[in-house]
């Protein structure tokens, strides 16, 4: 008896290994070997477990080293609030104690869906007090607050506080609320590999070529009025396999050839995470986040996605490429509000382009870069523009979680380039107001500046 029960276990254990075995090694889809739901940020490259568990074998340090890979020039440019050596600093060995900040998992445990807060904390809201309960203490104004509201819109985020910092409060404490708007400059930065040039095309594929321009008339007159037209990128420039064939519909690889920095962002990106993690393009059916069109589920994210290939329409990929997916509250109000309507003036010659806000003029800021190789943002830019100064290199990024999420960070760079600084904080802190896409003045005040004011007396 027992060894029939043995036997039957070993069967069990056979079979079991080879399934997971032949799950690990082979199979292309490894959901079963997931211990849990991924969270929002993460849920499209679940399947990739290789691009944090980059090691079969370590300890915290391999999950540590894959997040810095990937966040951690974001988190540089945000000139971080908590930064890893805060906490290896002997002085705050104790608060180790409370909360081990030196590991990004200490705060953000991947799998973990059913006790995961907005950024991907799983940690109880009232995380901050820990270790800053003496503020309500020390502050007349923070007396009172509930434990759990330090993290809320236009107070403190814990990595990017730039735009909440006393003295920067303190010195945009006043201003109109609705400044003029500001012409922005178009973009001019230019495609870092652009004298790049695939090898010549056979003989064969380049009567392909010329029998393709004859029978797409419509498409060769886009293409001679095309930014391509103009820097001499012919057909074969595109459409070439990199083996001297003709190739039907040139990919991220064509493009890349030339735009370096805007594919390297675009990678970094919600839509393109999936390709840099080695999975099939980005669709909205890949999301769980947000609300999209149906007929759009299945779209397959590319750089042609956005930018129609032989027109080269940045206006078009500024606002009607993202709606024709994006179908959430946010988005399906965005042309009945007064950023829409200003658009829509732009488009139809009322006013100029560069005065547009688009969904690409928040989601994807201008930065600026002087000879010097100094950086930034686009209210630093209008500036220059107003003063006629203006000669730096002006580039779109390609990456939207740059101002995506927590939404102050678009405070600074997007916000007021156009209002001032108590109104966006206002603003961003409305949740009606986001969703109506800013349609009418905020209905919620965070005193943030009021507070800094008084104190600053």
């Amino acid at each position: 008896m027992k060894q029939w029960l043995w036997g039957i276990w070993a069967l069990i254990t056979l079979g079991l290994g080879g399934y997971y075995g032949h799950t690990l090694l082979l199979a292309e889809n490894k959901s079963a070997l997931l211990i849990g739901q991924a969270t929002h940020g993460h849920y499209q490259i679940e399947l990739a477990c290789s691009s944090c568990h980059t090691s079969a074998f370590g300890g915290g340090e391999v999950l540590q080293n894959a997040c810095v890979d990937c966040h951690g020039d974001e988190l540089k440019a945000a000139h971080d609030s908590h930064p890893r050596k805060k906490f290896t600093d002997p002085r705050n060995a104790d608060l180790l104690q409370i909360i081990d900040a030196r590991q990004c998992v200490s705060c953000h445990n991947e799998h973990q869906r059913e006790q995961t807060h907005a950024m991907g904390v799983t940690l109880p809201d009232d995380y901050c007090y820990h270790c800053h309960k003496e503020v309500g203490q020390n502050r007349a104004s923070h007396k009172d607050l509930p434990f759990d509201s330090c993290a809320s819109a236009g107070c403190h985020n814990y990595h990017d506080n730039r735009a909440l910092y006393e003295d920067f409060l303190v010195a945009n404490a006043q201003g109109d609320w609705l400044k003029a708007l500001n012409q922005l400059a178009e973009p001019n930065r230019s495609a870092r590999n652009a004298q790049k040039h695939w090898p010549p095309l056979s003989n064969q594929a380049n009567a392909q070529a010329s029998a393709e321009q004859q029978a797409h008339a419509q498409i060769t007159a886009d293409w001679a009025l095309s930014a391509h037209a103009q820097a001499q990128v012919s057909c074969v420039g595109c459409h070439n396999d990199g083996q001297g064939q003709w190739l039907a519909k040139p990919a991220l690889a064509q493009c890349q050839s030339c735009h370096q920095d805007e594919s390297a962002e675009f990678l970094q990106s919600k839509h393109g995470m999936r390709l840099a993690a080695g999975l099939t393009p980005m669709t909205p059916a890949h999301s769980d986040a947000l609300a999209f069109h149906e007929q759009a589920q299945h779209s397959e994210q590319s750089c042609n996605s956005c930018h129609q290939p032989h027109r080269q329409d940045t206006r078009h990929a500024a606002a009607s490429a993202c709606l024709a997916c994006h179908n959430d509250e946010h988005s399906a109000n965005y042309w009945a509000s007064p950023h829409g309507q200003i658009t829509q003036q732009a488009l139809d010659g009322q006013r100029p382009w560069s005065e547009a806000v688009t969904c690409a003029t928040c989601h994807l800021p201008r930065v600026v870069t002087n000879k010097q190789g100094v950086t930034s943002n686009a209210a630093e830019l209008a500036e220059a523009n107003a003063s006629g100064k203006n000669t730096a290199q002006v580039a779109v990024l390609h990456n939207q979680n740059i101002t995506l999420r927590p939404n102050e960070k678009m405070l600074r760079p997007v916000c007021m380039s156009c209002h001032s600084l108590p109104f966006a904080i206002d603003a961003l802190a409305d949740e009606a107001l986001l969703n109506n896409n800013f349609s009418g003045p905020p209905a919620v005040h965070v005193p943030s500046v009021d507070w800094a004011v008084e104190r600053a007396k």
